[in-house]
């Protein structure tokens, strides 16, 4: 796997409850950052039967550790327009240089249009 593939634009987003002016709480997304990475999408690799313990996951996200930010699953990606939410994440061979996360798309009426234009 080549590090210099990363050329797909990620948006790292955090949701958060936003009060409004009458003081209601809703629900709604903050940008942590927008990154390149590499993404590479599920197939019938050997390389994607060994990760059968992630059955759901349909997408690999590689990219450089941020400083400062920590990557967790409680965070989602947002790529090409798609939803993500993220089930593992892990340090690439423990040098805190790279992170490799494996997401799932969301789909249906969760998934669509979350695009930088509808956040």
């Amino acid at each position: 796997m080549s590090f210099g593939k990363m050329n797909t634009f990620i948006e790292i987003i955090k949701a958060e409850p936003i009060k409004d002016a009458e003081g209601f709480i809703t629900e709604g997304e903050h940008i942590i950052t927008s990154i390149r990475a590499y993404k590479e999408d599920r197939h019938g690799s050997e390389a994607w039967k060994n990760r059968a313990s992630f059955s759901t996951a349909t997408s690999l996200f590689r990219f450089r550790k941020i400083p400062d930010i920590n990557i967790t699953t409680e965070l989602f990606i947002v790529c090409s327009d798609e939803r993500y939410n993220i089930l593992s994440v892990e340090d690439v061979k423990e040098k805190g240089m790279y992170i490799e996360v494996l997401a799932e798309k969301v789909s249906g009426s969760k998934g669509g249009g979350y695009g930088k234009d509808n956040l």
